[in-house]
């Protein structure tokens, strides 16, 4: 095939998937966007404007800041104010309201806290400034969390006492098993599929739910969408992966295997579902010396969330963003009253820009 029916052949398929999503009529089909990049990508791209009204989009707990408690930023805050940690941590947690304060606020309290663009670069920071005690937040899925792996690794072999993890990493099966109810199919997020291949997706088949791996571009994501309605008119549970590019049967070992190796599975709070048994990580006993919660002798902290926020409800897939009575209104990017406004991943953030 030439390189122009090529072309051709690809934006043959595209279009008649377009027809697919666009002409479905028939019982309500209710699609999960697990990822939260899914979430931004299908409004930026106008996918949602495409859906037959008999296609619902569900946007649930993707988000790996928006699903992080209000317990972490609470520890967080109390390394920064009272332990006179230097907080390292990606930027949009800067912003996440505490119980009474964000780590924004903190730092014009005068607590130190600095945005980095990964693990490495905090490893890097603590090796050159042995006088600070750097304390890394480690959150994320199976996606991000190898990476936290890795700078420990490097840290250790640095020979690095300064430099430490905040760990609230989580992995995937537990969420998707949590939200079998409220949804037909999953979009099943790219990202984390390379990491993890299809074995969880498999065990969740096993369970009768069925999903489409997909990608992040317009014609992989429409793609996904047309498969899902074409194979939920079938009637069997179906798991089809529509980002082979990426995604594999094995995923990376390599990945997994640096996590395995110093981490283990705990139990979890998830931001609006709660405690899940096994779907967080957490530093292995022998390497309790970089477990900042260990190091600085944490106590238990119970986060208050802001009255009237509903993001634990969106993230559950249980209501919209435009149903929090805060969205739009006390709640906006640029005074965010919870997480899912905040991130560049959460479901509030992605209606606010796109669909107002």
């Amino acid at each position: 095939m030439t390189a122009a029916n090529d072309k051709k052949h690809v934006s043959g398929a595209v279009e008649k998937a377009r027809e697919i999503i666009a002409t479905y009529r028939g019982p309500k089909i209710r699609i999960m966007e697990v990822c939260g990049t899914h979430t931004h990508e299908i409004f930026r791209l106008g996918i949602r404007s495409l859906l037959s009204g008999d296609i619902s989009l569900i946007s649930g707990p993707g988000c790996p800041v928006c699903v992080t408690p209000v317990s972490f930023i609470d520890e967080a805050l109390m390394l920064a104010l009272e332990k006179g940690c230097t907080i390292l941590t990606f930027g949009d947690l800067v912003r996440v309201p505490g119980s009474e304060m964000s780590l924004q606020t903190a730092r014009g309290k005068g607590a130190s806290v600095r945005v980095v663009y990964s693990p490495l670069d905090a490893e890097e920071y603590a090796r050159e400034h042995p006088e600070e005690k750097v304390v890394f937040l480690s959150v994320g899925f199976e996606t991000t969390t190898p990476s936290s792996c890795i700078a420990l690794e490097k840290a250790i072999g640095d020979g690095l006492d300064n430099f430490s993890l905040l760990c609230a990493n989580k992995t995937m099966p537990a969420a998707y098993r949590a939200m079998m109810n409220t949804t037909d199919a999953y979009l099943y997020p790219g990202h984390v599929c390379a990491i993890q291949g299809l074995a969880d997706c498999r065990e969740m088949l096993d369970l009768g739910m069925s999903g489409v791996v997909a990608g992040f571009t317009a014609p992989e994501l429409l793609t996904a969408l047309a498969v899902i309605v074409r194979k939920t008119q079938e009637g069997t549970p179906f798991l089809v992966n529509c980002y082979p590019r990426v995604v594999t049967e094995e995923g990376s070992p390599e990945a997994r295997s640096i996590v395995e190796q110093y981490m283990k599975p705990c139990d979890s709070v998830w931001r609006g579902i709660g405690k899940m048994e096994a779907s967080g990580m957490e530093l292995k006993d022998a390497y309790a010396a970089y477990d900042a919660r260990k190091k600085y002798c944490l106590p238990v902290i119970s986060g208050r969330e802001a009255k009237g926020c509903r993001c634990g409800e969106v993230l559950q897939g249980a209501c919209s963003p435009r149903d929090c009575p805060l969205f739009g209104r006390v709640c906006t990017p640029e005074h965010p009253t919870g997480a899912c406004m905040v991130s560049s991943e959460g479901a509030c953030s992605a209606f606010y820009l796109y669909q107002r």
